[in-house]
């Protein structure tokens, strides 16, 4: 050996014994490769070394090849120069921080993947094709997080991000608000009486929840039973902006609104109607059917905590069992459907969907909705969707343009033109004072006007209240008129606000064998008296005077 070998022997295992445990592994699969073998075996041994250093067999090569030319110095990795730092403009670094420090102001809270959503959007916007992904998003973020000493946590189930299966086999995941949105019925576990004390029954409550935050979105309450209406009535209350006023003595707001990309429900004939199908078709969402029922969790938790929570503490409440039904319950039942629609407005809205779910951390289910929002939410018009979610009744327009419904005089503008004509109406049954009128060309419904129940303006009244009102003028032999409807109406509740049951019913009794003085009159036609109050705050209507003005 000469002089010069020696040397380079030296220097070899000088730096061979300063190689790190990850470089000595590498040195010896190499080592391994170099042994003369036959072909065939140096293709196991090949395999043998990608699978010890956990990389690919062309991985492997690589490394060979640099170790040929560039010696033990490629067994050593560099380290980056730009480590430490992100990989990503110093612009979107901003926007991010920026986004996930807004996202937690105040009583606001924001997670990294919800920023990363942001991040998505916002790349949307303005065009950019290579945004930051998910984990860089975390990267950048890490200091803050570990300064705030918080742990981080995926969305929907604990330690993984939700999702669920379709009966045709899709896996829908599901990752931000107003991404899958579900819909279920069930039937108040409390008995309701009319506005006149008489006995109702149990009403239906259909809820549509955001399966990303938990938040009820849309409800409807009503004794119809569960069909492709009411399930329209129900998205129609999601998808709209909801106000309400001062009588339902709300803290908060139901701010949620905008359109589902999924509805996701069980296989019911309500969910699976043309008409849910024809729904889907002209808003643009796409319905899917729950592969098993275990599915429908999301759905269904919260009709168990309103029974707990709210149903139970009512007068009438019946418990879910009916052998446990508690003896009074029949009894006790004095609330009407709007007073119970108004209680349990102001539970969802200022105590369930201002409420932390257990799988949420410390976001509240309405400020996860919030803060899951891919971007600012659509809002429709009320006649982009009057056509697909209102009910729906054929009839024919009477000289003048008048339309008579459910024993209601409408006057529509513009209609003189279509007396004799058969129109189709569309009405919410909650307040048919208003009704929406269409005519069908080529095939499709197309809207003409809005029509008003004469003298009836400026009130409010439900499809049932007017045909039980309708059936005890009947009963009692007196005429029908807006008016008359109307006036026996705003009596009734004048009389009875805030009464039990029994005073209700004593109320309806003494109503029976007294008559109003101005029903009186009325029944009395061949006597011409102008009708006068007998009471102060209850206004009496000049019938003659109203049939000449609007032409009855």
């Amino acid at each position: 050996m000469t002089e010069v070998d020696k040397v380079e022997s030296m220097e070899t295992n000088r730096l061979v014994s300063e190689l790190n445990e990850e470089a000595l592994t590498k040195l010896k699969v190499i080592q391994s490769l170099l042994e003369p073998c036959a072909r065939e075996q140096y293709g196991h041994k090949l395999r043998d070394a990608a699978k010890e250093l956990g990389v690919s067999v062309r991985t492997v090569q690589r490394l060979f090849k640099r170790y040929q030319e560039e010696g033990l110095s490629a067994l050593v990795s560099q380290e980056r120069r730009d480590k430490g730092k992100h990989r990503v403009s110093e612009d979107w670094v901003k926007f991010i921080v920026s986004t996930y420090q807004q996202g937690n102001k105040g009583s606001k809270r924001m997670n990294p993947k919800q920023v990363a959503l942001k991040v998505q959007a916002k790349a949307f916007e303005i065009g950019d094709d290579n945004p930051p992904c998910y984990q860089t998003v975390l990267n950048v973020l890490n200091p803050l997080l570990k300064k705030e000493k918080k742990s981080i946590r995926s969305p929907g189930w604990q330690g993984s991000t939700l999702s669920v299966k379709t009966r045709d086999g899709f896996d829908l995941e599901i990752t931000y608000s107003n991404q899958v949105w579900q819909c279920d019925h069930t039937r108040a576990d409390v008995l309701l009486v009319d506005r006149h004390g008489k006995l109702l029954g149990r009403p239906w409550l259909t809820t549509v929840i955001d399966s990303y935050s938990r938040c009820i979105v849309g409800i409807n309450l009503g004794f119809d039973a569960p069909s492709s209406v009411v399930v329209g009535l129900a998205l129609r209350h999601a998808i709209l902006p909801k106000q309400y006023g001062e009588e339902y003595k709300l803290n908060c707001e139901w701010g949620t609104y905008g359109l589902p990309q999924y509805l996701f429900t069980d296989g019911g004939k309500d969910f699976r109607s043309n008409h849910l199908a024809e729904i889907a078709s002209q808003l643009g969402f796409v319905l899917k059917l729950r592969d098993r029922p275990s599915e429908g969790g999301i759905v269904e938790r919260p009709f168990k905590t309103l029974n707990q929570s709210l149903f139970s503490t009512l007068p009438g409440y019946t418990g879910s069992n009916v052998q446990e039904r508690p003896e009074d319950a029949e009894k006790d039942a004095c609330l009407t459907l709007q007073e119970l629609e108004r209680l349990i407005v102001r539970f969802l809205v200022d105590k369930y969907n201002q409420s932390m779910d257990a799988r949420m951390g410390d976001q509240t289910r309405f400020q996860r909705w919030e803060a899951g929002l891919k971007g600012t939410p659509e809002v429709m018009s009320e006649r982009e969707l009057d056509i697909c979610l209102m009910k729906q009744a054929r009839r024919q327009v009477q000289r003048g343009g008048y339309i008579q419904f459910e024993n209601i005089n409408y006057k529509g503008e513009y209609l003189e033109g279509y007396a004799g004509k058969t129109i189709s109406i569309r009405y919410d049954p909650r307040d048919i004072t208003t009704i929406w009128v269409y005519q069908y060309n080529k095939g499709q419904e197309e809207f003409l006007t809005r029509a008003h129940a004469q003298g009836l303006e400026t009130e409010q009244l439900a499809l049932d209240e007017a045909k039980a009102s309708a059936k005890r003028l009947r009963e009692q032999g007196k005429n029908l008129s807006n008016e008359s409807i109307l006036q026996e109406v705003i009596e009734r509740e004048a009389t009875v606000k805030k009464k039990t049951r029994k005073q209700r019913q004593k109320e309806e009794q003494s109503y029976k064998e007294t008559p109003p003085l101005h029903i009186t009159e009325e029944i009395q036609e061949t006597e011409e008296t102008e009708t006068t109050s007998h009471t102060s705050d209850i206004e009496v209507w000049d019938y003659e005077q109203m049939k000449e003005d609007y032409g009855w």
